[in-house]
């Protein structure tokens, strides 16, 4: 329940264009976190050792935490923003609440379904043994960290697109949406450019066993090859979000995924025999098909407007 309201209070103040609060809650949150296991788990302060046990506890707290500093920033945005006792004027509108439920339920079944690919890809990975999965492990983090910065991009371009919508502004939209898909892109394809440099240096941060260097430098080159899309279809999911449309990213990723991504995966790594490669490639050829499938979508969004 905190974090489902960190989540819904983050995405409201985001609307607004309330960001640092959330930055600050994010980055005091991980100190408060990691207080709370150094104290839980290994026995501090007076408090018992919990081992494991702690370190979800402190997890818990630190996600109220996050919810908490939310819902004071959204007290202190609201009261700046309305009449005083508006507080008194909040009611349930099941209207509203469907409306809100069409365009959350599609958007939510896109992120299932992305990240049950990339849970089935692990799955099937663990299926080869340590070693693979290991590279495996290697790879995903490291394309999980460069996605990082196109999701902020995307979650940005959502506000603007739909704020400049609203305001019946289609060529703003428009410039709004494009902007954040060429700064998405641009960030993504340096990031491919230092995986296909250095994958073996990148590899070994993570471990010195020879075998397994060798496997997450193979993925991280195919990681590269499909930076610069995963880049375009994050963003351009937030600008289709803005303009109101979640269908099309949702049946994009259910297609390109797990009725081509995922089975094409799965025959190259079983029955080729190419290993965790045949999976990640896999991987790389849904997230092709995404990007340039949500990038076509847009254009043709922002020419009906």
């Amino acid at each position: 329940m905190p974090l489902l309201a960190y989540f819904a209070l983050r995405r409201y103040l985001q609307a607004v264009n309330v960001a640092h609060p959330i930055m600050f809650a994010l980055i005091s949150a991980n100190i408060v976190n990691a207080f709370g296991n150094w104290v839980l788990i290994y026995g501090h302060l007076g408090f018992r050792a919990m081992g494991i046990t702690g370190s979800g506890w402190s997890t818990c707290w630190a996600r109220i935490y996050m919810a908490l500093c939310l819902a004071i920033t959204l007290l202190w945005v609201e009261r700046k923003r309305v009449r005083p006792g508006w507080m008194g004027a909040v009611r349930i509108d099941f209207r509203r609440m469907y409306a809100l439920l069409k365009l959350g339920a599609p958007a939510a079944s896109q992120i299932l379904f992305e990240i049950g690919a990339f849970s089935a890809a692990t799955a099937l990975c663990a299926r080869l043994g340590p070693v693979p999965l290991a590279g495996h492990q290697i790879a995903l983090n490291c394309a999980a960290l460069t996605f990082m910065v196109p999701l902020g991009v995307s979650s940005a371009a959502a506000v603007r697109v739909g704020q400049q919508l609203g305001r019946l502004d289609p060529d703003g939209a428009r410039r709004a949406g494009w902007s954040a898909i060429i700064i998405g892109v641009g960030f993504m394809a340096c990031a491919g450019v230092v995986f296909v440099s250095i994958p073996r240096l990148i590899a070994r941060l993570f471990t010195p066993d020879p075998a397994v260097i060798q496997v997450g430098a193979q993925l991280l080159l195919v990681a590269a090859a499909f930076q610069l899309f995963d880049g375009l279809q994050t963003v351009a999911t937030g600008a289709l979000r803005g303009a109101a449309d979640t269908r099309t990213p949702m049946l994009a990723n259910f297609v390109a995924y797990w009725l081509m991504g995922l089975p094409a995966g799965y025959f190259l790594c079983f029955r080729l025999r190419w290993g965790a490669v045949g999976i990640w490639i896999g991987l790389c050829g849904g997230l092709m098909i995404i990007g340039s499938a949500l990038l076509i979508a847009w254009h043709k969004r922002m020419q009906s407007q």
